[in-house]
């Protein structure tokens, strides 16, 4: 699809990036421009006290949500990335400098460890996660190459859903401010 066209017409949408690069806050906005309904991975695979929802019952959540006619998934994890894939008809992806993407996601870490705003599930963030060996940060080292490889990949592969990719948050604003309101506000 076009950075042109201002028309959304697709109804199964993941957005997909690095930590930190703004994929739950892009797949909330597209939802309330688009009237699709959004679904936070987060609040799907982590229950209280940060416990991690089994992966098989991940799987039939995803599994769930995707056999609808909408929705909008903020992000996908690479044990059940094929279900949102086998659906998908619009990859959204965030495709940002690391830098960038860094710094957003360890300010969002500071400010939720000082205020303690919720996540997810209740779940909040603290210094000791963020110092921890499954911080989000180290996260965030370990999986970018990975997860730039493959919204890149998706891009040149001419067989699979749309693939729009963001090199800049300027350049999603743009192309979110461009899209028409499915409703009214």
């Amino acid at each position: 699809m076009p950075l042109a066209d201002h028309r959304l017409t697709a109804r199964r949408i993941l957005v997909y990036g690095v930590c930190g690069s703004g994929k739950t806050t892009l797949a909330r906005r597209l939802s309330e421009r688009s009237g699709i309904p959004w679904h936070s991975v987060d609040d799907l695979t982590w229950e209280a006290e940060w416990t991690p929802v089994g992966p098989d019952v991940q799987r039939e959540r995803i599994g769930n949500i995707v056999s609808g006619t909408e929705w909008i998934l903020d992000t996908a994890y690479g044990a059940w990335l094929d279900v949102p894939l086998s659906r998908v008809e619009l990859i959204v992806g965030l495709d940002y400098p690391r830098w960038f993407s860094f710094a957003r996601l360890l300010r969002r870490a500071v400010v939720r460890a000082i205020d303690h705003s919720p996540v997810c599930n209740g779940n909040v963030e603290s210094w000791r996660n963020m110092a921890s060996k499954d911080s989000i940060l180290v996260w965030h080292f370990k999986s970018f190459r990975r997860k730039r490889a493959r919204i890149r990949q998706w891009a040149s592969d001419g067989t699979g859903p749309s693939v729009l990719v963001f090199r800049s948050h300027r350049e999603c604003e743009r192309w979110l401010g461009s899209l028409e309101r499915r409703f009214p506000t």
